[in-house]
C-alpha cells in the first residue's frame, strides 16, 4: 500500500509540477516584457539625466594640426670687388726707387716732317700739306666660280668636236630581216675626248651591239670650260640603213 501510495503521489507532484513551470515562465516573461515597454510608451517617466545622456551629441573631434612649411634658407654669397685696394700692414719710412723703370728719354727740337707723318692721323694737316701717310687700298682677288665636274651639251654641240668617227657595221641578220632604223646611246665623254660611259636609250635589238662597239671607238677634242677640260654628257644616234 505504501508503494502504491508513493506511485500514485508521485504522478500527481509530476503532472503539477509541470503546469506549474509553465505558469511561471510566462509570467516572468511577461513582467521582463512589461518592463522593456513601459519607457518605451511613456519615455517621460524616465529621469532627466538619462534622457539628456541620450539625447546629446558626442563633443566635435579636434582640428587636424597642419604641418608647418619647411623655411628654405637661402644662402647669400658675397662677391668681393675686384681690384680692391688694401692698405699695407706696415708703412716703410724710406722708399727705393732703384728698382723703378727709368723714365723715357724726351729730346727736344722739332720732330721731322717724316716722323710726324708716320704718327700722325689719316686726315692731319700733314696730310693736307701732302707729306702725311695716305691708307693703303687693298684690293680683293674675285673668287673663282666653282668648276663644275661635268656638263650636259647637245649632240650637235658634241658632233661638232668630233675626231675620229667609226661607221658600224651593218649586221646581216638585219639586213636579212629588212631592219633599219637610228639607236639612241647615252654617252659620257671624258676630259681627254675618250667615250668613258655608254648607254642604249633605244632603238632596234639587232643594231644595238654594233651601234656600241663602234661609238666606243670615236674621239673627241676636249670640252673646255673657263679654260679647262671638262667632262660632257650627251646623247649619240646612230643611223642604220640599207644604203650605208
Amino acid at each position: 500500500m505504501f508503494e502504491d501510495a508513493l506511485v500514485e503521489s508521485s504522478g500527481k507532484l509530476k503532472s503539477k509540477s509541470k503546469y506549474w513551470m509553465l505558469a511561471t515562465l510566462a509570467f516572468n516573461l511577461a513582467i521582463l516584457a512589461a518592463l522593456i515597454l513601459f519607457p518605451l510608451l511613456h519615455p517621460a517617466a524616465l529621469p532627466r539625466t538619462a534622457m539628456t545622456a541620450l539625447l546629446t551629441a558626442p563633443p566635435p573631434p579636434p582640428p587636424a594640426v597642419r604641418p608647418t612649411p619647411a623655411q628654405v634658407v637661402r644662402q647669400i654669397k658675397s662677391i668681393e670687388p675686384l681690384n680692391a685696394m688694401t692698405a699695407p700692414a706696415k708703412v716703410p719710412r724710406k722708399i727705393d726707387l732703384s728698382k723703378d723703370p727709368p723714365p723715357p728719354n724726351t729730346s727736344t727740337g722739332v720732330m721731322s716732317g717724316t716722323m710726324l707723318a708716320g704718327n700722325g692721323p689719316a686726315g692731319s694737316v700733314l696730310d693736307a700739306m701732302g707729306v702725311g701717310s695716305k691708307p693703303v687700298v687693298v684690293t680683293k682677288q674675285p673668287e673663282r666660280p666653282k668648276q663644275p665636274s661635268r656638263v650636259n651639251v647637245s649632240s650637235g654641240v658634241a658632233a661638232g668636236a668630233l675626231l675620229t668617227k667609226t661607221t658600224p657595221t651593218y649586221p646581216a641578220i638585219a639586213k636579212a630581216a629588212h631592219v633599219s632604223g637610228a639607236v639612241l646611246l647615252h654617252a659620257i665623254i671624258s676630259k681627254t675626248g675618250t667615250i668613258e660611259s655608254l648607254q642604249v636609250v633605244s632603238g632596234p635589238e639587232m643594231l644595238r651591239a654594233n651601234a656600241l662597239d663602234a661609238v666606243r671607238q670615236w674621239r673627241y677634242n676636249p670640252y673646255l670650260l673657263n679654260g679647262e677640260p671638262t667632262e660632257v654628257e650627251t646623247t649619240i644616234t646612230v643611223n642604220f640603213t640599207f644604203a650605208g
